[in-house]
Protein backbone atom coordinates (compact mmCIF):
# COMPACT_ATOMS: atom_id res chain seq x y z
CA UNK A 1 0.00 0.00 0.00
CA UNK A 2 1.11 3.80 -0.75
CA UNK A 3 2.98 5.15 2.18
CA UNK A 4 0.79 8.40 3.65
CA UNK A 5 2.29 11.43 5.16
CA UNK A 6 0.13 10.11 8.70
CA UNK A 7 1.93 6.98 8.21
CA UNK A 8 5.19 8.74 8.73
CA UNK A 9 3.64 10.90 11.20
CA UNK A 10 2.28 7.92 13.51
CA UNK A 11 5.90 5.95 13.10
CA UNK A 12 7.79 9.21 13.95
CA UNK A 13 5.57 10.10 16.85
CA UNK A 14 5.48 13.77 15.62
CA UNK A 15 2.20 15.34 13.89
CA UNK A 16 1.32 15.42 10.12
CA UNK A 17 2.26 19.04 9.68
CA UNK A 18 5.79 18.62 11.68
CA UNK A 19 6.57 15.63 8.68
CA UNK A 20 5.56 18.44 6.37
CA UNK A 21 7.60 21.10 7.90
CA UNK A 22 10.57 18.92 7.83
CA UNK A 23 10.04 18.70 3.81
CA UNK A 24 9.90 22.07 2.97
CA UNK A 25 11.76 23.45 5.93
CA UNK A 26 9.13 26.04 5.73
CA UNK A 27 9.44 26.46 9.95
CA UNK A 28 12.16 25.93 11.66
CA UNK A 29 12.14 21.85 13.63
CA UNK A 30 14.31 20.72 15.77
CA UNK A 31 17.53 18.72 14.50
CA UNK A 32 16.50 15.47 16.65
CA UNK A 33 12.78 15.47 15.07
CA UNK A 34 14.35 16.10 11.99
CA UNK A 35 16.51 13.18 11.77
CA UNK A 36 13.46 11.47 13.59
CA UNK A 37 11.32 12.22 11.02
CA UNK A 38 13.31 11.30 7.56
CA UNK A 39 14.53 7.78 9.68
CA UNK A 40 11.06 6.89 9.75
CA UNK A 41 10.50 8.01 5.98
CA UNK A 42 13.49 6.03 4.94
CA UNK A 43 12.35 3.25 6.65
CA UNK A 44 8.82 3.39 5.23
CA UNK A 45 9.83 4.19 2.00
CA UNK A 46 7.44 7.37 2.09
CA UNK A 47 8.08 9.77 -1.44
CA UNK A 48 6.12 13.02 -0.94
CA UNK A 49 3.14 13.41 -4.20
CA UNK A 50 4.62 15.64 -7.02
CA UNK A 51 2.24 17.95 -6.76
CA UNK A 52 2.14 18.09 -2.99
CA UNK A 53 5.93 19.01 -2.91
CA UNK A 54 5.95 21.46 -5.83
CA UNK A 55 3.48 23.38 -3.90
CA UNK A 56 5.70 23.68 -0.53
CA UNK A 57 8.69 24.04 -2.53
CA UNK A 58 7.84 26.07 -4.92
CA UNK A 59 9.45 24.25 -7.25
CA UNK A 60 8.29 21.18 -9.38
CA UNK A 61 11.65 18.95 -9.23
CA UNK A 62 11.08 18.84 -13.34
CA UNK A 63 13.48 19.79 -15.91
CA UNK A 64 13.05 20.51 -19.57
CA UNK A 65 15.30 19.23 -22.05
CA UNK A 66 14.45 20.98 -25.33
CA UNK A 67 15.66 18.60 -28.58
CA UNK A 68 13.98 19.75 -31.67
CA UNK A 69 14.30 16.65 -33.68
CA UNK A 70 14.81 18.63 -37.04
CA UNK A 71 15.53 17.22 -40.55
CA UNK A 72 19.24 15.68 -40.40
CA UNK A 73 19.89 15.12 -36.83
CA UNK A 74 21.04 11.77 -35.86
CA UNK A 75 18.37 10.81 -33.82
CA UNK A 76 20.23 7.89 -31.74
CA UNK A 77 23.00 9.85 -30.71
CA UNK A 78 20.17 12.85 -29.35
CA UNK A 79 19.27 10.21 -27.47
CA UNK A 80 22.47 9.18 -26.00
CA UNK A 81 22.51 12.75 -24.52
CA UNK A 82 19.23 12.27 -23.72
CA UNK A 83 19.14 9.39 -21.32
CA UNK A 84 22.67 11.06 -19.57
CA UNK A 85 20.39 13.94 -18.53
CA UNK A 86 17.63 11.66 -17.65
CA UNK A 87 19.59 9.55 -15.54
CA UNK A 88 21.25 12.60 -13.89
CA UNK A 89 18.48 14.34 -12.87
CA UNK A 90 17.19 11.37 -11.27
CA UNK A 91 20.29 10.80 -9.05
CA UNK A 92 19.33 14.67 -7.93
CA UNK A 93 15.38 13.77 -7.60
CA UNK A 94 14.20 15.77 -10.92
CA UNK A 95 12.67 14.64 -13.68
CA UNK A 96 12.83 15.71 -17.09
CA UNK A 97 10.26 17.31 -19.81
CA UNK A 98 11.40 16.35 -23.56
CA UNK A 99 9.99 18.72 -25.84
CA UNK A 100 11.24 17.54 -29.02
CA UNK A 101 8.92 19.99 -31.62
CA UNK A 102 10.08 22.40 -33.62
CA UNK A 103 8.41 25.34 -31.88
CA UNK A 104 11.30 27.74 -30.95
CA UNK A 105 10.59 30.64 -28.83
CA UNK A 106 6.85 29.42 -28.62
CA UNK A 107 7.40 26.72 -26.71
CA UNK A 108 10.49 28.08 -24.41
CA UNK A 109 7.72 30.70 -24.07
CA UNK A 110 4.75 28.24 -23.32
CA UNK A 111 6.85 26.01 -21.08
CA UNK A 112 7.41 28.86 -18.82
CA UNK A 113 4.60 30.57 -18.66
CA UNK A 114 3.02 27.43 -16.92
CA UNK A 115 5.70 26.88 -14.61
CA UNK A 116 6.17 23.43 -15.69
CA UNK A 117 9.93 23.27 -14.98
CA UNK A 118 12.35 24.42 -13.03
CA UNK A 119 14.85 24.94 -15.62
CA UNK A 120 16.13 24.27 -19.31
CA UNK A 121 18.72 22.29 -20.95
CA UNK A 122 18.68 22.72 -24.60
CA UNK A 123 20.22 21.26 -27.50
CA UNK A 124 20.46 21.90 -31.55
CA UNK A 125 21.65 25.33 -30.84
CA UNK A 126 22.52 27.46 -34.08
CA UNK A 127 24.95 30.24 -34.14
CA UNK A 128 22.55 32.75 -34.56
CA UNK A 129 20.45 30.92 -32.50
CA UNK A 130 16.98 32.62 -32.76
CA UNK A 131 15.77 31.33 -29.49
CA UNK A 132 18.72 33.43 -27.31
CA UNK A 133 16.83 36.96 -26.75
CA UNK A 134 14.13 35.02 -25.02
CA UNK A 135 16.03 32.56 -23.20
CA UNK A 136 18.20 35.74 -21.63
CA UNK A 137 14.66 37.22 -20.61
CA UNK A 138 13.10 34.25 -18.61
CA UNK A 139 13.52 34.07 -14.81
CA UNK A 140 14.12 30.23 -15.11
CA UNK A 141 17.71 28.88 -15.45
CA UNK A 142 18.98 27.19 -18.36
CA UNK A 143 22.38 25.30 -20.20
CA UNK A 144 22.70 25.09 -23.84
CA UNK A 145 24.85 21.54 -25.32
CA UNK A 146 26.00 23.69 -27.86
CA UNK A 147 27.93 27.23 -28.46
CA UNK A 148 26.22 29.97 -30.53
CA UNK A 149 27.99 32.40 -31.82
CA UNK A 150 27.58 35.20 -28.86
CA UNK A 151 27.34 33.29 -26.29
CA UNK A 152 27.66 36.08 -23.36
CA UNK A 153 25.71 35.67 -20.70
CA UNK A 154 24.40 32.04 -21.56
CA UNK A 155 25.86 28.57 -20.08
CA UNK A 156 27.24 26.49 -22.52
CA UNK A 157 28.70 22.93 -22.57
CA UNK A 158 30.02 21.06 -25.50
CA UNK A 159 32.86 19.09 -27.13
CA UNK A 160 35.52 21.75 -28.39
CA UNK A 161 34.26 20.58 -32.34
CA UNK A 162 36.52 23.00 -34.21
CA UNK A 163 39.91 21.21 -31.80
CA UNK A 164 37.94 17.92 -32.94
CA UNK A 165 37.75 19.33 -36.33
CA UNK A 166 41.84 20.10 -36.66
CA UNK A 167 43.05 17.15 -34.61
CA UNK A 168 41.84 14.98 -37.16
CA UNK A 169 43.24 16.87 -39.59
CA UNK A 170 46.62 17.20 -37.53
CA UNK A 171 46.28 13.18 -37.32
CA UNK A 172 46.18 12.47 -41.25
CA UNK A 173 49.24 15.18 -41.92
CA UNK A 174 50.97 13.56 -39.75
CA UNK A 175 50.90 10.59 -41.17
CA UNK A 176 52.02 11.71 -44.89
CA UNK A 177 48.36 13.02 -46.17
CA UNK A 178 48.51 15.88 -48.26
CA UNK A 179 45.13 15.50 -50.06
CA UNK A 180 42.06 15.14 -48.11
CA UNK A 181 38.23 16.14 -47.46
CA UNK A 182 35.38 16.07 -44.88
CA UNK A 183 32.40 14.40 -45.35
CA UNK A 184 30.12 16.09 -43.16
CA UNK A 185 26.30 16.23 -42.06
CA UNK A 186 23.47 16.64 -44.23
CA UNK A 187 23.15 19.62 -46.00
CA UNK A 188 20.05 21.12 -44.16
CA UNK A 189 22.05 20.91 -41.14
CA UNK A 190 24.79 23.57 -42.71
CA UNK A 191 21.57 25.42 -43.87
CA UNK A 192 20.33 26.14 -40.27
CA UNK A 193 24.07 27.17 -38.66
CA UNK A 194 24.25 24.31 -36.72
CA UNK A 195 26.83 25.35 -34.45
CA UNK A 196 28.55 22.24 -33.83
CA UNK A 197 29.05 21.31 -37.36
CA UNK A 198 29.81 24.80 -38.44
CA UNK A 199 32.81 24.55 -35.67
CA UNK A 200 34.07 21.16 -37.05
CA UNK A 201 34.26 22.68 -40.44
CA UNK A 202 36.03 25.59 -38.95
CA UNK A 203 38.45 23.22 -37.32
CA UNK A 204 39.23 21.26 -40.74
CA UNK A 205 39.84 24.04 -42.76
CA UNK A 206 41.82 25.81 -40.40
CA UNK A 207 44.40 22.88 -39.96
CA UNK A 208 44.56 21.96 -43.25
CA UNK A 209 45.34 25.52 -44.17
CA UNK A 210 47.97 25.72 -41.45
CA UNK A 211 49.35 21.96 -42.98
CA UNK A 212 49.35 23.28 -46.48
CA UNK A 213 46.91 20.63 -47.67
CA UNK A 214 44.43 19.87 -50.39
CA UNK A 215 40.84 19.39 -49.25
CA UNK A 216 37.13 19.81 -49.74
CA UNK A 217 34.21 19.88 -47.99
CA UNK A 218 31.24 17.54 -48.63
CA UNK A 219 28.08 17.79 -46.96
CA UNK A 220 26.25 14.31 -47.42
CA UNK A 221 22.71 13.42 -46.75
CA UNK A 222 22.62 10.46 -44.32
CA UNK A 223 21.57 7.29 -46.85
CA UNK A 224 24.09 4.82 -48.17
CA UNK A 225 23.00 6.33 -51.91
CA UNK A 226 24.49 9.74 -50.97
CA UNK A 227 27.14 8.10 -49.00
CA UNK A 228 28.15 6.41 -52.73
CA UNK A 229 27.57 9.38 -54.70
CA UNK A 230 30.34 11.34 -52.54
CA UNK A 231 32.62 8.77 -52.84
CA UNK A 232 32.75 8.66 -56.48
CA UNK A 233 32.95 12.61 -56.81
CA UNK A 234 35.51 12.66 -54.16
CA UNK A 235 37.33 10.46 -56.25
CA UNK A 236 36.72 12.35 -59.52
CA UNK A 237 37.46 15.68 -58.16
CA UNK A 238 40.38 15.00 -56.16
CA UNK A 239 42.07 11.53 -57.64
CA UNK A 240 44.97 11.87 -55.50
CA UNK A 241 42.93 12.10 -52.12
CA UNK A 242 44.60 9.44 -49.56
CA UNK A 243 42.74 10.67 -46.06
CA UNK A 244 38.84 11.64 -44.86
CA UNK A 245 37.60 13.07 -42.31
CA UNK A 246 34.03 12.21 -41.64
CA UNK A 247 31.02 14.36 -39.10
CA UNK A 248 28.00 12.16 -40.11
CA UNK A 249 27.37 8.49 -38.23
CA UNK A 250 24.79 7.59 -40.39
CA UNK A 251 26.83 7.25 -43.57
CA UNK A 252 30.40 6.25 -41.95
CA UNK A 253 29.51 2.39 -42.54
CA UNK A 254 28.13 2.84 -46.02
CA UNK A 255 31.23 5.70 -47.31
CA UNK A 256 33.81 3.02 -46.34
CA UNK A 257 31.94 0.40 -48.53
CA UNK A 258 31.91 2.56 -51.50
CA UNK A 259 35.15 3.44 -51.45
CA UNK A 260 36.29 0.14 -51.03
CA UNK A 261 33.80 -0.95 -53.81
CA UNK A 262 35.52 1.75 -56.27
CA UNK A 263 39.19 0.41 -55.58
CA UNK A 264 40.23 1.61 -52.76
CA UNK A 265 41.12 -0.15 -49.60
CA UNK A 266 41.02 0.98 -46.07
CA UNK A 267 43.40 1.44 -44.42
CA UNK A 268 45.89 0.75 -47.81
CA UNK A 269 44.67 3.26 -50.20
CA UNK A 270 42.66 5.71 -48.13
CA UNK A 271 42.72 6.39 -44.01
CA UNK A 272 39.50 7.15 -42.81
CA UNK A 273 38.90 9.15 -39.55
CA UNK A 274 35.86 10.16 -37.72
CA UNK A 275 34.41 12.14 -35.06
CA UNK A 276 31.34 9.57 -33.51
CA UNK A 277 30.46 7.87 -30.69
CA UNK A 278 32.86 5.08 -29.32
CA UNK A 279 30.92 2.07 -30.15
CA UNK A 280 30.07 3.00 -33.80
CA UNK A 281 33.84 3.26 -34.75
CA UNK A 282 34.65 0.09 -32.51
CA UNK A 283 31.70 -2.24 -34.32
CA UNK A 284 33.06 -1.71 -37.88
CA UNK A 285 34.73 -3.75 -40.01
CA UNK A 286 37.43 -2.16 -40.42
CA UNK A 287 37.90 -0.53 -36.90
CA UNK A 288 38.29 3.46 -37.44
CA UNK A 289 40.26 5.88 -35.78
CA UNK A 290 38.23 8.45 -34.02
CA UNK A 291 37.16 11.35 -31.60
CA UNK A 292 34.57 9.98 -29.46
CA UNK A 293 31.41 12.28 -28.86
CA UNK A 294 31.51 12.55 -25.02
CA UNK A 295 27.33 12.55 -24.57
CA UNK A 296 27.52 10.93 -21.33
CA UNK A 297 29.41 13.58 -19.91
CA UNK A 298 28.21 16.30 -21.66
CA UNK A 299 24.71 15.44 -20.52
CA UNK A 300 25.60 14.75 -16.89
CA UNK A 301 27.71 17.88 -16.63
CA UNK A 302 24.81 19.94 -17.96
CA UNK A 303 22.75 19.13 -15.40
CA UNK A 304 25.32 19.42 -12.94
CA UNK A 305 25.38 23.08 -13.78
CA UNK A 306 22.19 23.54 -13.57
CA UNK A 307 21.98 22.31 -10.33
CA UNK A 308 24.56 24.66 -9.01
CA UNK A 309 22.66 27.73 -10.81
CA UNK A 310 19.42 26.27 -8.82
CA UNK A 311 21.14 26.55 -5.76
CA UNK A 312 22.41 30.25 -6.58
CA UNK A 313 25.94 28.93 -7.02
CA UNK A 314 28.35 30.75 -9.57
CA UNK A 315 29.00 28.59 -12.78
CA UNK A 316 31.19 29.03 -15.45
CA UNK A 317 29.68 30.13 -19.06
CA UNK A 318 31.96 28.35 -20.94
CA UNK A 319 32.60 24.31 -20.55
CA UNK A 320 34.89 23.07 -23.81
CA UNK A 321 35.78 19.36 -23.35
CA UNK A 322 38.91 18.50 -25.50
CA UNK A 323 39.05 16.23 -27.77
CA UNK A 324 40.34 12.99 -27.54
CA UNK A 325 41.66 10.89 -30.92
CA UNK A 326 41.47 7.18 -30.51
CA UNK A 327 43.82 5.33 -33.01
CA UNK A 328 42.44 2.44 -34.72
CA UNK A 329 42.66 0.13 -38.12
CA UNK A 330 41.37 2.77 -39.94
CA UNK A 331 44.77 5.18 -40.43
CA UNK A 332 47.98 4.57 -41.83
CA UNK A 333 50.73 6.10 -43.21
CA UNK A 334 50.52 7.53 -46.75
CA UNK A 335 53.44 5.23 -48.17
CA UNK A 336 51.75 1.40 -47.05
CA UNK A 337 51.63 -0.44 -49.91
Amino acid sequence: MMVKITDVARHAGVSPSTVSYALSGKRPISEETRQRVEASIRELGYRPHAGARALASSRSNVLALVVPLRTGIHVPVVMQFAVSVVTTARRHDHDVLLLTQEEGEEGLRRVADTALVDALILMDVQLDDPRLPLLRSLDRPSVMIGFPAEADGLTCIDLDFKAAGELCVEHLAQLGHRVVALVGSPPEVYVRQTAFAQRVVQGFTAATDRNGLASTVHPCEAAPAAARRVAEQLLREQPALTGVVVHNEAVLEPLIDAFEQLGLRVPGDLSVTAICPDELAESLRVPVTSIALPSAEVGERAVELLMRKLAGDDVPEATLLPPRLTRRASTAPRDTP
